[in-house]
């Protein structure tokens, strides 16, 4: 286990609403969701207390709630393990988003030119979040969550859109953790959400659907994990 610093550079840089434990828990969730914390990290209730200037109380309120969300893993007088992305659990979204993309890929280009173009406009917004997002990750990663929602959604049903909603915070948390391993990620995550973009505006189903299964993939290969996932490319 890897101890971590959460001092003066992790202090909030402006207060937050709601109570303490929401602060807490939205702080500590947030750096383990971009890559901040990362799986292995050991973190104590004492220098997160420290970093925003609270009492321990909310903070252990908060790690109580990551470790049932399967975030965290308690160790009384030790502190808190940021438990790592197993290659089960990547194994299981990128299969979930793998079947949910394709059909919003063949649902999106089956749509009349009018309809496609507006889907274009709305991916080109957020792709302009993230070529300006610098080096605020979260920004980069909001942006990223909200190109993908704009083409599930246009595909119409909202159940498989709900499911994919649900997947939202493992999401975040590999895209960060691949960013943080890779740091060219970001720039090549732009440029496969540009070809995926062009794709969507030619109606061109066989490139949109190879685009989708190129970005999920290299997702999958800058985690540097062991992944067999029927449908991606996987490293040598």
């Amino acid at each position: 286990m890897v101890g971590v610093a959460v001092g003066a550079a992790a202090k909030d840089p402006a207060p937050r609403r709601g109570g303490a434990k929401a602060r807490a828990l939205e702080h500590v969730k947030d750096r383990i969701l971009t890559g901040g914390f990362r799986g292995g990290d050991l973190i104590s209730e004492g220098e997160v207390a420290a970093a925003l200037g609270m009492s321990r109380t909310p903070v252990r309120e908060a790690f109580l709630r990551l470790e049932a969300e399967g975030l965290l893993r308690l160790y009384p007088q030790r502190g808190a393990l940021v438990v790592p992305v197993s290659p089960e659990e990547v194994r299981a979204v990128m299969e979930a988003r793998l079947v949910i993309e394709q059909f919003a890929a063949r649902s999106v280009c089956r749509a009349p030119d009018p309809a496609r173009a507006s889907i274009v406009e709305a991916l080109d917004v957020q792709l302009g979040r993230q070529r300006a997002a610098g080096d605020d990750l979260r920004g980069f990663l909001d942006a990223d969550r909200a190109f993908h929602t704009v083409l599930v959604d246009a595909a119409g049903n909202p159940i498989l859109a709900d499911v994919y909603s649900s997947l939202r915070d493992r999401q975040l948390r590999m895209i960060g953790e691949s960013a943080v391993r890779d740091p060219r990620r970001t720039a090549t995550i732009v440029e496969e959400h540009t070809r995926i973009a062009v794709a969507v505006g030619d109606g061109d189903v066989d490139a949109l659907l190879d685009a989708v299964r190129v970005h999920l993939s290299g997702t999958v290969m800058a985690l540097g994990l062991a992944v067999d996932t029927p449908g991606l490319l996987t490293a040598d």
